[in-house]
């Protein structure tokens, strides 16, 4: 089994700061590339920022410098910090691993439970 566990989500003002850490656990054999996505109320989920395990990182449009995600291969682990939030920043926030383990012979993606971000005017 694998599993994703996340944290740091919560509520903010805009121009604030959060930081949101997940962490991949259980029989995981390797990684692909990690990431974080969101879903805002009536829209589809839509890509954050992924890192590759070599390294390589793309962001979603509306980052525009002001998010940063990093990941720690040996720990399994991706943290994205959000800086100058805006309210259109609200959502529920996914974290991803493109991994291979859980008794799965190729990979395939896992996703945590989601953490809420809600930023205020």
């Amino acid at each position: 089994q694998v599993q994703l566990v996340e944290s740091g989500g919560g509520l903010v003002q805009a121009g604030g700061s959060l930081r949101l850490s997940c962490a991949a656990s259980g029989s995981i054999f390797g990684v692909n590339g990690k990431g974080w996505y969101r879903q805002a109320p009536g829209k589809q989920r839509e890509l954050v920022a992924t890192i590759t395990s070599g390294g390589i990182i793309n962001y979603g449009h509306f980052v525009k410098g002001r998010f940063t995600i990093s990941g720690d291969n040996a720990k399994n682990t991706v943290d994205l910090q959000m800086n100058s939030l805006e309210p259109e920043d609200t959502g529920v926030y996914y974290c991803n691993f493109n991994l291979r383990g859980g008794g799965t012979p190729w990979y395939k993606d896992y996703w945590g439970q989601g953490t809420h971000v809600t930023v205020s005017s």
